[in-house]
């Protein structure tokens, strides 16, 4: 997506934000109406507009959890993620944000939080500098609320379970999302939670006070069968293979001694010895 075209779908989403928060005096049935169905169209437009780096991302983070599929999802599984696309090639790296958000007039609430996502540093921009893409394995629950407005389940249906995404495109969905979310407590009459604010949500993915932590590439993907069932009980559940149970080798039958006792009256008959 070209910067003219990312600048137009912003400035469209910044005034259909202004426009939801200043309502004119028409009928507020009406606005809501429009309003309803320019979320879910602005949101679609959104989501429809993916540039290449984005495409091949998701391509591969799909491939792994197909792979994945059998052994069921590892416990960590963005660890996990990060490490295969390091096999693949990609600059990912594993991220853990934290921060502090004041609320109140004065400010007298503080609520801290942290967050764990991926990233993925693509050299694919047009002006030869790197784009950061941000991957979420978990990316449509953290917009869910308790009691949902029709409308608002139709956005958060719409949101992809896995986001791929640039920052800029990350941030138009949580400007829109939170604008929704607003006005969906606001039909039920109920205010809306700090959490659910989008400077609280925006600190998620783009806090400054994140920590990029070293996850080393999966290596058994590339390694013998037996190597890589040893290796899958350490990796926290990284690698697709099942392990087999362990069963104890076959023991093979002995043979019988054919004649029982006539065998030794035999060999004593041969010494001069009878044993009858």
């Amino acid at each position: 997506m070209g910067s003219f075209e990312e600048d137009e779908l912003l400035k469209m989403v910044r005034d259909f934000i202004e426009s939801s928060e200043s309502p004119s005096p028409t009928s507020s049935n009406t606005l809501s109406l429009a309003h309803q169905s320019t979320y879910l169209m602005t949101l679609q437009e959104i989501l429809r507009r993916v540039i290449e780096s984005e495409a091949e991302v998701v391509e591969k983070v799909k491939m792994h959890l197909r792979n994945m599929g059998s052994a069921g999802e590892p416990p960590n599984l963005n660890k996990c993620m990060v490490a295969r696309l390091k096999m693949d090639g990609f600059e990912a790296s594993l991220c853990k944000s934290s921060w502090v958000t004041t609320f109140g007039r004065p400010a007298v609430f503080q609520f801290t939080g942290d967050y764990e996502y991926i990233d993925v540093m693509m050299k694919d921009g047009e002006d030869g500098k790197p784009t950061r893409l941000i991957v979420d394995m978990d990316f449509r629950s953290q917009f869910e609320l308790a009691r949902p407005t029709p409308t608002y389940r139709d956005l958060t249906n719409t949101l992809p379970s896995i986001f791929v995404g640039t920052e800029g495109k990350l941030n138009q969905i949580i400007s829109l999302l939170c604008s929704a979310a607003k006005q969906s407590l606001k039909q039920s009459g109920l205010h809306i939670p700090p959490w659910r604010k989008a400077s609280y949500m925006q600190s998620k993915w783009l806090s400054e006070d994140c920590k990029k932590v070293s996850v080393l590439p999966n290596r058994e993907v590339s390694i013998d069968k037996d190597e890589d069932e040893a290796k899958s009980t350490n990796s926290g559940g990284c690698s697709s293979t099942n392990i087999n149970k362990w069963a104890p080798p076959a023991v093979k039958p002995r043979g019988r001694v054919v004649g029982g006792g006539s065998a030794l009256s035999s060999q004593f008959s041969k010494m001069g010895i009878n044993c009858c």
